[in-house]
């Protein structure tokens, strides 16, 4: 927008300051610089840009000079004058502007809480999502970074990831946030591009870094139950130890199958593993045992690698738990019971957590 463009009423009483203050050589006053401040509040909220209005004023400062009906003064004295009027004015007009900033990460701290938990209504939320480029009628898929340090937004990671994926991918209705110290990305249900770009720049940047992709669901509810998929998949990792750096809720589903009857995994893991409670040192060195010798393929040399044994200390465990429990590693039917209990075992925390 071109100065000339500018209303005049963002000059009002311009001219009358430059007369007064210019011809008795002195600085503006408090009310003077207030009514400037004000006018500059007033055209920030209005949106016109900062250079058009500073060039409005050094355009009425150049006629103001020029007028030959106008009491004659010093140029030292009117560049001053013009210098803490315009000084005054760019006051006004950052203030606003970091209200309204202020006001915009207020509503968008508050829209992507909403959004999560999904504590508002569908539709409200549905329109609201418009104003920061989601569609809601469409599925999304929401990814979930996290380190070993926690984030808060404007971060350095969290702006380095949304700028590569701005620089990358454009507008293409992706949403990069922090929530709870992890970075978040919603991305459209059909960009698997996005989401895989996504967790490429968060590993580079998080340190310690793993992240979890939930399913494309449908709906501002389906953004909720993605989601609150990747927070499981995060919380599955942990506590199995998992090392995989990317994780898909959608590979993981075998898990919430096997607690969803906790009473039963409970009675499993206990009919299974709990005679390993009477080993020198408890269980919690054979279930670490079974688990490493699982994890690799049943391969012992591995397995012992892993845990730092030799082989032949590795089979004297696994002789060991035979002789406890009952049930063979080595047999095929023993072991997927035994891999079932162990991994129940991991995922109720036991013998850590006693039931």
């Amino acid at each position: 927008m071109a100065s000339h463009d500018i209303p005049g009423d963002y000059l009002e009483g311009y001219a009358r300051i430059l007369a007064d203050a210019s011809a008795a050589g002195r600085g503006l006053t408090r009310a003077e610089r207030e009514s400037r401040s004000a006018l500059g509040e007033r055209a920030a909220d209005a949106g016109y840009g900062l250079r058009a209005l500073v060039g409005a004023h050094l355009a009425a400062s150049r006629a103001f000079g020029a007028d030959p009906a106008a009491a004659p003064v010093s140029a030292e004295a009117l560049l001053a004058a013009v210098e803490q009027a315009v000084d005054a004015f760019a006051e006004g007009y950052e203030r606003a502007q970091r209200l309204a900033v202020r006001q915009e990460e207020a509503a968008r701290r508050e829209f992507i809480d909403d959004l999560l938990h999904g504590r508002s209504d569908p539709g409200l939320l549905a329109e609201r999502a418009e104003r920061f480029g989601l569609r809601l009628s469409f599925a999304h898929t929401v990814a979930v970074a996290q380190g070993d340090s926690g984030y808060e937004e404007g971060d350095k990671a969290p702006r380095a990831v949304e700028h590569a994926l701005a620089g990358r991918f454009g507008d293409r209705g992706v949403l990069v946030t922090t929530k709870d110290g992890r970075l978040v990305c919603v991305a459209p249900g059909d960009q698997d591009d996005v989401i895989d770009f996504f967790a490429a720049q968060a590993l580079a940047v998080v340190e310690g870094g793993r992240v979890a992709v939930g399913r494309a669901q449908p709906g501002a509810g389906g953004v909720v139950q993605s989601y609150e998929e990747a927070l499981n998949a995060l919380d599955l990792a942990e506590r199995l130890d998992l090392t995989t750096p990317v994780l898909r809720a959608a590979d993981l589903l075998v898990f919430p199958v096997l607690t969803r009857d906790r009473q039963a995994m409970a009675d499993l893991v206990l009919n299974t593993l709990g005679p390993l409670r009477a080993a020198r040192g408890g269980a919690e060195p054979l279930i670490e045992t079974l688990a490493a010798y699982f994890d690799t393929g049943c391969v012992a040399a591995q397995a012992a690698r892993r845990l730092n044994l030799s082989v032949r200390a590795l089979t004297y465990r696994l002789e060991r738990i035979h002789r406890l429990t009952g049930t063979d590693p080595a047999e095929p039917l023993h072991r997927y019971t035994l891999q079932t209990a162990v991994i129940g075992a991991r995922l109720l925390d036991w013998p850590e957590r006693p039931f």
